[in-house]
């Protein structure tokens, strides 16, 4: 069930969007820090002159942004193809528009007196000098690009790992729990073994679907209430639950498993360690644009209990990761030990990037 990196590749092209603002932003600065590099270095012996710094940064600008124009249009045709033809495409086609630009440029300077310097047997180094320029920037832009775009699918593919892990640990000892519960209940309460049975079906089909990568608040409320009556009919008056959910927006995206695993913790690092039983409450609430839902539950302060504990950081660990993966770093989970209470509280943007 686990995603494929190249599936991955296949279905979003490793070169940005150029017609995006921040993508032209970022070509135009790092052209200009370019020009710059280039107007302090010595033209065939010729002393550095601060007015050249113009000329410069205007031909460097002129060839940026118009590859960056070309790789723009040509976006939905290079994504027919693999990250290596597209790569290899893409370099030709800045090639292709600095030999284009360098040329018309060395014309444009000549007949209009600009540079004295481009005569006729410079006009082969002035091209040779920009091909090489052109190569070489051009070849580290793409590398980096594609390096970035590895890097990327490398967090997705283990957030999605981690995903796969959490299920695959949620049904072996579950189902078992269920399953007794269940069959305990089929003599003496055959309907109320019926909803059990429904259920588990339900939870199981979630947890189960191929493509789980993210679900809705509701949903994931949904799958929290089912997994909660399953495990109330096991415990009994031991286990209370409180639900302050009203008013937050239930349809913004959120990755799955993600209170499901919290409130298994919450049983079995909570509830289940102490004789009496407790309540895990449920609160949810929004500020701003931020959706804040919180889930608490007694905590046995017992010294043997403490130990059993790790098991609950490391899932807790693991949501937090998938959500800041998710969310692209604008989402966070903080722990409260207040004592006999273990807080969990989720930071989540209610708006999209």
């Amino acid at each position: 069930m686990s995603s494929n990196p190249e599936q991955i590749s296949k279905q979003e092209l490793f070169l940005p969007d150029f017609c995006a603002i921040p993508v032209v932003f970022v070509i135009v600065l790092v052209a200009e820090l370019l020009a710059f590099v280039l107007a302090i270095a010595p033209i065939s012996g010729q002393q550095f002159q601060w007015e050249d710094l113009g000329l410069i940064s205007l031909f460097i600008q002129w060839i940026a942004l118009t590859g960056t124009a070309v790789l723009c249009i040509m976006r939905k045709w290079l994504c027919r193809f693999s990250d290596k033809m597209a790569g290899l495409l893409s370099y030709a086609l800045l090639i292709l528009v600095t030999l284009i630009l360098s040329e018309a440029a060395f014309w444009l300077a000549r007949y209009t007196g600009v540079f004295a310097v481009l005569s006729d047997n410079w006009h082969l180094d002035f091209l040779i000098r920009n091909m090489a320029i052109s190569m070489i920037v051009s070849a580290i832009a793409l590398r980096y690009l594609y390096i970035q775009h590895q890097w990327k699918l490398k967090i997705q593919s283990e957030s999605r790992a981690r995903l796969d892990a959490l299920q695959a640990r949620i049904r072996p000892h579950f189902l078992f729990n269920s399953m007794n519960v269940i069959a305990s209940l089929t003599r003496d309460k055959p309907a109320l073994a019926e909803e059990a049975i429904e259920d588990l079906s339900d939870l199981f089909r979630v947890t189960l679907k191929e493509d789980s990568g993210q679900t809705t608040l509701q949903e994931e409320f949904d799958l929290g209430k089912r997994y909660l009556r399953l495990e109330k009919l096991r415990l009994g008056d031991r286990l209370n639950i409180e639900w302050n959910t009203a008013n937050v927006p239930v349809d913004i995206k959120i990755p799955s498993l993600t209170i499901q695993p919290l409130l298994e913790n919450a049983i079995y690092h909570g509830i289940e360690t102490l004789p009496e039983g407790g309540t895990i409450r449920v609160n949810a609430s929004t500020r701003d644009d931020t959706l804040m839902l919180e889930i608490s539950n007694p905590l046995n302060t017992s010294q043997s209990n403490k130990i059993n504990n790790k098991g609950n950081e490391i899932a807790v660990a693991n949501v937090r990761e998938r959500l800041q993966v998710f969310y692209k770093g604008r989402a966070d989970l903080d722990v409260e030990d207040k004592g006999q209470t273990y807080v969990v509280i989720l930071h989540i943007p209610t708006t999209s990037s």
